[in-house]
């Protein structure tokens, strides 16, 4: 039988009378991409930094690759991506990443060459300019990142941690970042990454944990999470201002739990007992000129909202801000 690559089980942290994570237990299996997911507080980042033994439970055990998290050698095999950035500004980009490989034993022309391989890679280093031999504090933010995500990988780590990883990062650094996630997936990495970002979790993440107010509230691969929460969705597409018009219906509670207005479409959970054919029937009556009227799986983003709700969701509404 193959081992986690993380396996926690039954694990409590508490700062002073904050419960910050209550009796967690997940497991992410070698090989994947995983994610820790959860409004602002929910506990990602205390987790992420019990995983790596930057702070310790006060009830349960922390096991990566079959080994208690503090023991010796296993940071060596870990690349992390913390949420709060940090560079030393006033050096040179080249300089700061071989500092950090350095930190974790790669030296010399080992190093030299993972560098630029990574700066070509992320479009640090082209034909026209070498950001590498720029200062840190001369690059954008989102270059600063892209160095920052470089440092994280130099030692080819086996365990990849991103906390916030596309916070602040534009489409085309974003995707960059998409595209590497993959790739390391596709070498036999396993990549864990916390985000509020929905979205982006469904597009990349083979399985995911939801956590709020420190407990685990739904675990599982997307697929198996989908199918579980499937059966109660429509997708409903209307023309010109037919949203006017079936606005009395979506606020009938006996019919529709919630609607969630996607801009092309509303994604409508109906409510328990609801039939689909009489929220059919009724905008039709209506007069509204239906697009699309379609029972689908729902988004992940509606998932989390009917396992945790919309006001647990963090000071910023619709998963924006940081988790």
């Amino acid at each position: 039988m193959t081992l986690p690559t993380i396996d926690i089980q039954h694990v409590t942290k508490r700062f002073a009378e904050h419960v910050a994570v209550k009796d967690l237990s997940l497991q992410v299996p070698p090989g994947t991409v995983y994610g820790l997911l959860g409004p602002n507080g929910a506990g990602k980042t205390t987790t992420i930094r019990m995983i790596l033994n930057i702070i310790a439970p006060d009830q349960g055990t922390v096991k990566i690759f079959g080994e208690p998290a503090s023991a010796s050698g296993i940071t060596n095999r870990i690349g992390y991506l913390p949420e709060e950035r940090g560079l030393y500004r006033k050096m040179q980009v080249r300089r700061v990443l071989k500092f950090l490989a350095e930190l974790k034993g790669v030296t010399g022309k080992t190093a030299d060459t993972r560098i630029d391989q990574w700066l070509e890679r992320l479009s640090l280093k082209t034909s026209e300019k070498d950001w590498g031999l720029s200062k840190i504090d001369e690059l954008s933010r989102g270059m600063q990142q892209k160095v920052q995500f470089i440092g994280t990988l130099l030692h080819d780590p086996d365990l990849v941690i991103l906390d916030e990883p596309f916070s602040g990062l534009d489409p085309i650094n974003a995707q960059a970042l998409k595209d590497t996630i993959v790739d390391l997936k596709r070498r036999g990495k396993t990549v864990i990454f916390s985000t509020h970002l929905m979205d982006n979790a469904e597009r990349l993440c083979d399985s995911v944990c939801i956590i709020a107010r420190g407990e685990k509230v739904l675990d599982g691969s997307i697929a198996s999470v989908k199918e579980v929460h499937g059966t109660r969705t429509v997708a409903l597409g209307l023309a010109g201002d037919g949203m006017r018009a079936v606005a009395p219906i979506l606020a009938d509670k006996s019919l529709v739990l919630r609607a969630d207005d996607s801009n092309r479409y509303y994604e409508i959970e109906l409510a328990p007992g609801a039939d689909p054919q009489e929220l059919l029937r009724r905008v039709v009556a209506s007069g509204a000129a239906i697009q699309r009227f379609e029972m689908v799986q729902p988004s992940l983003h509606q998932i989390f909202l009917q396992k945790v709700g919309a006001d647990h969701m963090g000071i910023e509404e619709g998963m924006s801000g940081h988790g």
